[in-house]
């Protein structure tokens, strides 16, 4: 494994300049770009967490958690806010991970820990997904 303090300190990096750089919409949602923020943000840094947990059993120091959190975090209210919605997060990385593992999907899990996009987004969200699997 990569050195994981280095992993943790790129990604809380790559996740200070998103939100610097964040335009929003002009005619939300921007789902493109919350699926961005969800599978090279978010995603990244539970695959982390999940590889540190489950490999080598790293322990992470109160620094690197809260570079994570804070990483994990920003992108979290990224996603929100390409749908318009304003969320402060407080969400853990392990919650985040156990969401994941058990949903299978990144998407699932943050819809359900933020509730957006809402449920009238969410059926047709559905519906597309299930299309293009197919």
């Amino acid at each position: 494994m990569t050195d994981v303090s280095e992993r943790i300190e790129t990604l809380a990096e790559r996740a200070r300049r998103d939100r610097e750089d964040f335009e929003p919409p002009s005619n939300p949602p921007d789902e493109e770009a919350a699926m961005r923020y969800l599978t090279e943000g978010v995603g990244e840094v539970v695959a982390l967490y999940i590889d540190a947990r489950t490999g080598e059993m790293v322990r992470f120091t109160d620094a690197e958690f809260v570079l994570l959190e804070q990483a994990l975090n920003d992108w979290l209210e990224l996603y929100a806010a390409c749908y318009g919605a304003n969320l402060d997060g407080v969400f853990t990385v392990r919650e985040v991970a156990e969401l994941v593992v058990d949903t299978h999907s990144i998407r699932e899990s943050a819809l359900l820990l933020t509730g957006i996009p809402d449920r009238d987004r969410e059926e047709a969200w559905f519906q597309q997904s299930r299309h293009s699997e197919s």
